[in-house]
């Protein structure tokens, strides 16, 4: 059996994480989804609990101190759940419509997808960022950002169908005024559960795509 001459250059072991580290950082990173988790709870709740970082804190079980090591402030708290709520609202949208497909097919994951009624904790989420982005730049320009994000799901959405009229739809204009209506159909809807919410928005959207070439 052959052996490695001793001066061969031997490959480099790669160098292992210590684990006291990963144990850290994993604690980290449970504490701090602790705190946005309990910052989601002060938000969509009835107001009675004032939204500040020592209350967050002590619903998320953690100290004061604790909670501004990982957020500076109850702004920063508010920003992350505006991300965190991203996956509930708008990658299933991004999803529904960028999967492959004619634009008929991704009409219809759309309308399914926007036809469901918006949770109770998610609408009040909602209301409670608004409010907030009313009184604090930084919030205002982090949820506008999710909404033009959200807009642009039905941008997309006509692109689509100009791609396949090829007769200068107007692919923007038809998605703003597609996602102005749904987003009215929401805040309808949190009053009224009469509503038909699957038929509303199969009139807007298909309606809209009728209309030619939207100019």
């Amino acid at each position: 059996m052959a052996t490695r001459s001793s001066d061969t250059p031997s490959k480099p072991v790669p160098a292992e994480r210590p684990a006291g580290r990963t144990r850290a950082s994993a604690k980290g990173e449970q504490t701090r989804a602790r705190l946005i988790a309990a910052a989601r709870t002060l938000l969509a709740g009835d107001g009675s609990i004032p939204f500040t970082t020592r209350n967050v804190a002590a619903a998320g079980g953690v100290t004061h101190g604790m909670c501004h090591y990982h957020f500076q402030d109850r702004t920063d708290l508010i920003l992350a759940v505006v991300e965190d709520i991203r996956p509930e609202w708008i990658t299933p949208l991004e999803e529904a419509v960028g999967s492959p497909g004619p634009f008929a097919e991704r009409a219809e994951r759309v309308i399914g997808l926007l036809s469901r009624p918006e949770g109770a904790d998610l609408s009040r989420l909602h209301s409670a960022l608004h409010w907030f982005a009313l009184n604090d730049d930084r919030v205002r320009a982090s949820l506008a950002g999710e909404y033009r994000r959200w807009r642009a799901c039905f941008v997309t959405l006509y692109q689509v169908l100009a791609e396949e009229r090829r007769n200068g739809l107007d692919a923007r204009t038809l998605g703003e005024a597609a996602a102005a209506a749904v987003d009215g159909l929401a805040a309808i809807q949190s009053l009224d559960e009469e509503v038909d919410a699957e038929a509303v928005v199969r009139a807007v959207v298909l309606g809209l795509a009728s209309t030619g070439t939207g100019r």
